[in-house]
């Protein structure tokens, strides 16, 4: 063999013995390592299933439950990750700092996630609504289906799934129609002039007074809304439970009509004013 390829067996063979003895001298702290790691994981695994069961056993809100027990297995994961690469030899101190700048970097770019995660916070904690209450909000009416940490996740009545982001959610005005337990309709009759007022009240009061799913207490009101041009207006106001409420404004709208055609009584249709050229 020539001198030079010699000389690139014999460094070769010093590399090889080098990385040998580094990893000789390295496996204690790599072994330790890595079993710190399985037994941190198993150990954070143990702690989320008890805590779960804590919050559960205490009948925790599911979305504070299910918000808390996230939070606290990303902190113990984190603190694992620092614990595994301190026992590795890397320096905890500039492995925060350099976190601490790509967190600044990152929260800079996501700035609008961030004021949703913001807005998620809050609604968890202030509950402004629950899941299953039905709630009207940024132009939208639906069931609370889910409360996420960057979205609340709204299920309409014809079935369409509309997503809306916590931050425009928790700064923006929410109607919540459940908290009460009951809700009021306000239903219109437009009726002729030729109408004994007395008498249209009596009938309606009548028809809702016989629906099983008017409530009793608060009890039902009927008032004159308006003197129109055309027509007298009555406002029709039963009670019903939240639940019965869209079942109840229907019928109480179809009985109301079908009494006032049996009694004579005119629905005056809507006119609308055309001025001629």
């Amino acid at each position: 063999m020539e001198k030079k390829e010699l000389q690139y067996i014999h460094s070769f063979e010093e590399y090889v013995n080098e990385f040998i003895n580094t990893l000789i001298a390295y496996s204690p702290k790599l072994i330790s390592a890595i079993f710190i790691l399985i037994i941190g994981l198993y150990g954070i695994r143990l702690i989320n299933r008890m805590v779960k069961k804590i919050m559960l056993k205490n009948e925790f809100d599911p979305t504070l439950s299910r918000f808390l027990a996230n939070s606290l297995l990303w902190a113990l994961r984190l603190l694992l990750f620092i614990t595994v690469i301190s026992r590795l030899g890397i320096e905890s101190s500039s492995f925060v700092a350099i976190l601490g700048a790509a967190g600044l970097a990152v929260g800079l770019s996501l700035q609008g996630s961030l004021s949703n995660f913001a807005g998620g916070v809050l609604i968890i904690l202030f509950k402004p609504f629950r899941v299953g209450d039905s709630i009207e909000a940024q132009g939208v009416i639906g069931t609370v289906n889910e409360i996420q940490i960057f979205t609340t996740k709204l299920l309409t009545s014809n079935n369409q799934t509309i997503f809306i982001p916590n931050g425009i959610l928790s700064n923006g005005v929410i109607i919540n129609y459940s908290l009460q337990g009951m809700r009021r309709a306000d239903l219109i009759f437009s009726l002729s002039y030729d109408t004994n007022i007395k008498v249209a009240k009596d009938i309606v009061m009548q028809v809702m007074q016989n629906h099983p799913l008017v409530l009793k207490t608060p009890e039902p009101s009927i008032v004159v809304k308006n003197l129109t041009d055309s027509a007298i207006q009555i406002g029709i106001r039963p009670w019903s439970k939240n639940e019965d409420f869209g079942n109840m404004s229907s019928d109480i709208l179809e009985q109301s009509k079908d009494a006032f055609d049996k009694a004579g009584i005119s629905i005056q249709p809507f006119v609308r004013e055309v001025s001629g050229e």
